[in-house]
C-alpha cells in the first residue's frame, strides 16, 4: 500500500479518536472535587438505601466539609461499620439525621422513597399459609401509598417480623390488623374476599420458585 496512504488513513483515525474522546469528554464532564463522587451511593445495611451526593452539594448548596468529617468519615463504608446508621440514630439527629430533623430538611421519618429503594417484588410470605404474595408497587404506584401509610403502623420496618410472628393470621387481619387495617371491605376489598389475589397455594409458589425448594429460598416481609 502507498505509504502516503497510509500515513493519511492513519492521521485521519487518530482525529476522529481525538475527536470522539473530546465530544466524551465534554458530555460526561463532571467535578468530583465539587459535587462528591457521581454514581449514587448504595448502602444494603441495614436496609437498601441510595444517597446522591450532587443533590446535596450542587442543589442545596452544601460543601464537602459539611458532612465531612464530622457526621460522616471521609472513607466509604465506615458508616455501615459501626452498625450505628440505623433510623433510630438519624432520630436521635446523628448521621443524615443531623439535617433531616424536619427544620433544615425533611425529616428522616418522612418522604421515604427519596431514600428508601422499594423492594423488588413480589414478597412471598411461606407461614402461617404457603404462600401469599404481596406486591408493593401495586399499592405505590397504582394507589400513591407511601411508605409511612403501612410503616410502622400496620408493618414494622423489618423484613420476616410479620411471618415469624404467631398473631400473623386471618383472624388478625378481620380484626384490623396487618393488611387488614385497609382490607376492610371499605378502604379496600375485605381480607376475606378475593383470597386468589394474595393467595397463591403451594402449586403457585412451585411455579413462581420454579420447583427450588423454598428453603434455598429468603421470603418474609
Amino acid at each position: 500500500m502507498n505509504k502516503k496512504l497510509v500515513n493519511a488513513v492513519g492521521v485521519t483515525m487518530l482525529a476522529g479518536a481525538f475527536l470522539l474522546v473530546s465530544h466524551a469528554s465534554a458530555t460526561e464532564e463532571y467535578d468530583v472535587k465539587a459535587f462528591g463522587p457521581k454514581n449514587p451511593i448504595v448502602w444494603d445495611k441495614p436496609v437498601k438505601v441510595v444517597f446522591e451526593h450532587r443533590v446535596h452539594t450542587d442543589n442545596a448548596g452544601l460543601e464537602c466539609s459539611s458532612c465531612h468529617g464530622d457526621i460522616f468519615a471521609m472513607q466509604r463504608g465506615v458508616a455501615i461499620q459501626t452498625s450505628q446508621l440505623t433510623m433510630a440514630s438519624l432520630a436521635e439527629g446523628q448521621f443524615c439525621g443531623v439535617c433531616h430533623d424536619g427544620d433544615t430538611a425533611f425529616a428522616s421519618d418522612t418522604n421515604c422513597s427519596a431514600c428508601h429503594i422499594v423492594p423488588d417484588d413480589p414478597i412471598v410470605w411461606i407461614k402461617p399459609a404457603k404462600a401469599v404474595v404481596f406486591y408493593h408497587k401495586i399499592h405505590t404506584d397504582e394507589y400513591g401509598l407511601d411508605c409511612d401509610s403501612c410503616h410502622n403502623d400496620a408493618f414494622a420496618m423489618k423484613k420476616g417480623l410479620a411471618e415469624n410472628s404467631d398473631n400473623f393470621t386471618m383472624k388478625a387481619l378481620y380484626n384490623g390488623h396487618y393488611c387488614g387495617k385497609c382490607h376492610d371491605g371499605e378502604t379496600a376489598f375485605a381480607s376475606n374476599t378475593l383470597c386468589n389475589t394474595c393467595h397463591i397455594g403451594v402449586k403457585g409458589y412451585n411455579r413462581m420458585m420454579g420447583g427450588v425448594p423454598h428453603a434455598d429460598k429468603k421470603s418474609g416481609h
